[in-house]
């Protein structure tokens, strides 16, 4: 169907999950750029080239392009400047698709959905209500999975196959208004964004909710009574369109040229986040437990952890949408979280097929803001990880979000 910005838009309500087509493989992605990744999870072989040789700490400021705090502050105006001038609207692509689950559905069809068409998260339908109530996301998964077998646990195996995401989502607000009854409200607020807001709006929402995304919803009639979910809007998206307009001028915005070492983003190694001044990074072991590795991802509240072997080297990373893969030949009812290592999980989740495309997307200190940019401009980039040069050994890691909360001042 047409929106009434006259772009394609598809929805695919998802009732029944054998109605739901397979998702189509990603091309394989081919980079130009000397910051070269890993193809495949836990090779021991991992490139990274850099016009720099390894530059010590004390030796950083000798490639710091001269900037006064006048210009870093004009770059982060011109930043704002060109979010606060373009809409959502703009981030609508010619033709797409936007999947949504029924609240009806069971929680176990509604996550072999996920994993199918390869999507960490969807938006729920209430057919009773014609809108849109709430997000099911990875982080739900790793609740139940989690909670699995354990005492006083909110479902059992068998009650996935029966319990409805509407029942589960209300006994995970019952739960966690049980742990701390000031956030009885904020659980339920959904939050989203219109096609005439303003990209610095959007990102805004993104950054202080703490969201993966936000629905662009257009209401067709005065009344409300017709809500189109025109697209899921994401930081990605807003950096995409940002960098077609900056990538061909960059003398409007020096900062980029600043080697990433010498910036104040992103999470670092405890050796390094001293220097830099930055939060600390938390890593996973290759043969820690999946359990632990789950944990902190909710504990530290981060969306990717690098799973490094006993030297700290960079093996792969673990993601929350990771989780949704377990979902293949219903593998989560096989494995006990306690039992089986980091390593292990990732080689189940992806059935013993090398994936298309990279999953670690790496960077070393020298490399500059632009680089670091340019990497997170593309497809299914989220995060970079800067590593160093020969060793490979993780030395931190910069995501979209901290990008953003940089430029954004």
């Amino acid at each position: 169907m047409c929106d009434p910005f006259r772009h394609a838009n598809n929805w695919l309500l998802v009732q029944d999950s054998d109605l739901i087509p397979a998702s189509q493989g990603l091309e394989c992605l081919t980079f130009g750029s000397n910051m070269e990744v890993d193809h495949s999870p836990l090779q021991h072989t991992i490139a990274v080239e850099d016009e720099h040789p390894h530059v010590p700490p004390g030796i950083m400021s000798d490639l710091v392009h001269s900037i006064s705090a006048s210009d870093v502050e004009a770059c982060r105006q011109r930043f704002a400047d060109f979010l606060l001038q373009h809409t959502a609207y703009e981030l609508l692509p010619e033709s797409g698709e936007v999947v949504m689950l029924d609240v009806t559905l069971p929680v176990k069809q509604a996550f072999h959905i996920l994993h199918e068409k390869g999507i960490p998260l969807a938006p729920l339908w209430d057919s009773s209500r014609q809108q849109i109530v709430g997000m099911l996301t990875a982080s739900d998964f790793i609740i139940i999975l989690r909670q699995l077998g354990n005492h006083g646990a909110i479902m059992s195996e068998e009650e996935l196959d029966s319990h409805t995401i509407a029942v589960w989502k209300d006994e995970k607000f019952a739960l966690a208004r049980h742990a701390d009854s000031s956030q009885s409200s904020s659980l339920r607020q959904l939050i989203t964004v219109g096609p005439n807001d303003s990209l610095r709006q959007v990102a805004d929402k993104l950054l202080l909710y703490e969201v993966a995304t936000v629905p662009v919803l257009h209401t067709s009639l005065q009344d409300g009574s017709v809500v189109q979910v025109l697209l899921l809007a994401s930081l990605s998206d807003i950096l995409k369109c940002t960098w077609r307009h900056f990538r061909h001028i960059p003398s409007s915005l020096p900062l980029l040229l600043q080697p990433i070492g010498a910036l104040r983003l992103g999470t670092w190694a405890s050796e390094v986040s001293g220097e830099i001044g930055s939060r600390t990074l938390v890593k996973v072991h290759a043969d820690a437990y999946l359990s632990t590795a789950l944990e902190l991802l909710l504990q530290v509240g981060v969306s990717a952890l690098p799973v490094v072997d006993g030297n700290g080297s960079l093996l792969d990373v673990y993601t929350r949408s990771d989780i949704t893969a377990l979902a293949r030949n219903r593998a989560y009812t096989t494995i006990q979280f306690n039992e089986i290592t980091v390593a292990q999980a990732l080689q189940i989740g992806q059935g013993g097929v090398t994936p298309i495309g990279p999953r670690c997307h790496m960077c070393v200190r020298s490399n500059t803001l632009r680089d670091v940019v340019e990497r997170l401009s593309l497809p299914g980039v989220r995060r970079v990880i800067c590593v160093e040069a020969g060793s490979r050994y993780v030395e931190g890691m910069i995501s979209l979000r901290d990008v953003f909360k940089f430029l954004l001042g």
